[in-house]
């Protein structure tokens, strides 16, 4: 890694990375290693705002749950073996409607599989991430911010706060939902404004999770409950701000996102720790145990954000800069890390069909929105559909959903598609 300040020099890459975070670094890790097996190596610069610690936006203390076909994909890239120690398996996953009847259950072991996917902390995934990129032939500003982004016809030239200036042939947006780029350029978002808030906490179960995720739609919106790594075995847990008590430790972990309307959403986040307890056990129940303990509480507003063309001039948009997911279905990431994926192929095609290869070129930007069209878009219908039936108290839809779910349990064969789906099988 590379890290460049105050540097008068005009830097000329092939692709400029803005955005660190985990669909920015992921892709930089991963061009870099094509890179060894391509007809010439890539020269690659990502720009970072922030240092990767837990105050990084996209590295804090939250967690996100990494679906089996992302393992899959992180594993062909070389990068899952390095954060395979931080992940807790999902073997199970428990799915109700609160109030009815509706219940069913996915689980790994009649896929033939160990785990339906694994939950990492944000803040460790940060650190693994940046130590590989120091190892890498990636030049790395950060932290850095673009002040200036000037369109060229051969490319794009960034201006950096530290004084830096680069030139590329190919600029990947992976700023995130705010993205500097994105209104740099101009360009814009569609959004779907679900009027739902959800708080994200780290909370305490007084019973083991036994590797179960949970799933469970109430009058509000829907509830999830991911497994973690218990406070005992989470030796290097970087999450000070959380403020679990020490008779929380060795204890179960779950990391929560639960949806509510806002002013309720705002009253829960400032209650105090036994009545925000109080509430989230009635609106849970007890299959998971009791809860015992809850670490910072921060919330935001969920919406459906995205570019209906995440391409521009030499340019594209992957992960949260491309589209921001209502966290439902936990696809948000897995979404972003499909995009990468799919650049990756894109580029690596490319340069299996022509000898010299301008990565920033028409046809390959066009090449990559439509290898990227069909997934993305049935992923963002089904989200809204799932956000639109599930948070709904009309009788036939409540109706429906609940024969829906009470249909996978009593036919198993019908599980098969729904958790290769969840597992993000394409």
């Amino acid at each position: 890694m590379t890290t460049a300040h105050n540097s008068t020099q005009l830097q000329a890459v092939d692709i400029a990375i803005v955005g660190g975070a985990m669909a920015g670094a992921t892709l930089a890790l991963g061009l870099a290693k094509l890179s060894t097996t391509l007809s010439r190596p890539l020269r690659i610069a990502l720009i970072e705002a922030h240092v990767a610690d837990n105050q990084h936006p996209g590295f804090d203390a939250r967690s996100i749950a990494i679906a089996h076909g992302s393992i899959f994909e992180l594993s062909r890239l070389g990068i899952w073996s390095k954060l395979k120690h931080l992940g807790t398996p999902i073997e199970n996953i428990h799915v109700s409607d609160r109030g009815h009847f509706g219940m069913t259950e996915l689980n790994a072991k009649p896929l033939g599989l160990d785990a339906l996917g694994q939950v990492v902390e944000l803040a460790k995934v940060g650190s693994v991430l940046f130590d590989e990129l120091a190892k890498s032939s990636v030049q790395v500003y950060c932290p850095a911010k673009v002040t200036d982004l000037q369109a060229q016809l051969d490319g794009h030239l960034l201006s950096l706060d530290d004084g830096s200036q680069l030139h590329c042939q190919l600029l990947v947006a992976a700023d995130g939902a705010h993205s500097v780029v994105r209104q740099h350029l101009g360009q814009t978002t569609e959004h779907v404004d679900f009027q739902q808030t959800a708080i994200v906490a780290n909370v305490v179960c007084s019973a083991p999770h036994h590797n179960w995720a949970y799933e469970r739609f109430t009058q509000t919106g829907p509830l999830a409950l991911l497994p973690m790594q218990n406070m005992a075995a989470s030796t290097q847990l970087k999450e000070p701000s959380a403020q679990l008590t020490s008779s929380a430790k060795g204890l179960s972990r779950y990391s929560l996102v639960w949806a509510l309307p806002p002013t309720q959403a705002d009253d829960l986040k400032n209650a105090d720790k036994s009545e925000f307890l109080a509430a989230l056990q009635h609106a849970f129940g007890h299959r998971a145990g009791r809860f015992v303990d809850v670490g910072q509480r921060v919330s935001y507003p969920l919406t459906l954000s995205y570019m209906p063309r995440p391409i521009y001039h030499r340019c594209v948009f992957v992960g949260n800069a491309a589209q921001t997911l209502h966290p439902i279905a936990g696809q948000g990431f897995n979404l972003g890390l499909r995009d990468v994926v799919g650049l990756l192929d894109v580029i690596a095609q490319a340069f299996t069909q022509q000898g010299e290869v301008d990565v920033g070129s028409s046809a390959l930007v066009h090449q990559y929105l439509a290898a990227r069209q069909h997934d993305r878009d049935s992923t963002l219908r089904n989200i809204e559909f799932l956000v639109r039936g599930f948070s709904n108290q009309y009788w036939p839809l409540v109706a429906g959903r609940n024969i829906g779910l009470r249909l996978l349990s009593w036919l198993p064969p019908l599980k098969r598609p729904v958790a290769q789906t969840a597992m993000g099988w394409r």
